[in-house]
């Protein structure tokens, strides 16, 4: 269960197949705060260029 923060808030939806960068909650395990979403051919060139 992951919060959508800050400015991609209003714009993003999260799909299936889509890469999260995501932060856990320090007082609750299951919950995180999602920074930011790489989209399927982002996530392709990451993986291309070994960042991931």
């Amino acid at each position: 269960m992951g919060r959508i923060k800050g400015k991609i808030k209003k714009r993003a939806w999260i799909r299936e197949g889509d890469t999260l960068i995501v932060v856990p909650w320090s007082f609750q395990d299951e919950k995180c705060d999602i920074i930011y979403r790489y989209l399927p051919p982002q996530t392709d060139w990451l993986r291309r260029n070994r960042y991931i």
